[in-house]
């Protein structure tokens, strides 16, 4: 995703930065409180990031974050509530003691494709749309109870999924590349897409930025599936 996000923030106005680790677990309730060197900041000046290890306990405090975003540990428990405490009521509260000028928000995630073959599956009975609503239910009790505003990239994934092209029980192509993580091209340009509106309030259909190898047409129902969503 960070292509297609370097790529997109061209159209930002105003500079930003983001800490971020990939694949953490319920551990980074310890990280955020030790000396851990896990965390880099991705600093936005136009299409170039600068990146720099830092002290996992100085991730929060080190700079004033204007968004703080996080979602499940893994998206195979990301539709079972018992996932998500004690954990988020101690990072919530942790960040809006740390950075109280942060604006706390989550991130809903996608459901795995129908012929996806990871062990996780197996929580939703192997169909993606029991994944999907078991997601979406959980993750605005959990958006609810702590006043979060939701990113919905789950939501934009679901929905492109019905767009023909991409529907794949009528032989479309799958926004999945392994049944979980999303295709280099068009997965996860609508995920960014999702991110860009989310963030910058523009709509996604006047970005002009299109993945190499791309066919323009289907960009353009992805972009207007986002505007649908958000």
């Amino acid at each position: 995703m960070a292509t297609v996000i370097q790529t997109l923030v061209q159209d930002l106005t105003a500079h930003g930065h983001n800490i971020y680790k990939g694949r953490l677990s319920h551990g980074y309730v310890n990280v955020i409180t030790r000396l851990i060197i896990i965390f880099s900041f991705m600093y936005v000046r136009g299409l170039c990031f600068a990146r720099k290890l830092i002290l996992g306990c100085r991730a929060v405090k080190t700079r004033t974050m204007s968004f703080d975003a996080f979602d499940s540990v893994n998206r195979s428990l990301s539709g079972m509530i018992d996932s998500y405490e004690p954990f988020t009521e101690f990072l919530v509260n942790y960040i809006k003691e740390k950075c109280p000028k942060a604006k706390v928000v989550f991130h809903r995630t996608w459901a795995y494709s129908d012929d996806s073959t990871h062990g996780g599956f197996a929580n939703y009975n192997w169909d993606r749309k029991t994944m999907y609503n078991a997601i979406l239910r959980t993750t605005t009790e959990i958006a609810e109870k702590y006043s979060l505003p939701i990113i919905p990239s789950g939501d934009a994934i679901e929905r492109g999924r019905d767009i023909p092209e991409f529907d794949t029980s009528k032989g479309g192509m799958s926004l999945n590349r392994d049944g979980f993580h999303l295709t280099l091209d068009y997965g996860r340009y609508m995920a960014g897409l999702t991110l860009f509106k989310f963030f910058t309030g523009k709509s996604a259909s006047s970005v002009a930025y299109e993945p190499e190898d791309t066919d323009s047409a289907l960009c353009a129902k992805l972009k207007a599936v986002v505007d649908t969503v958000l």
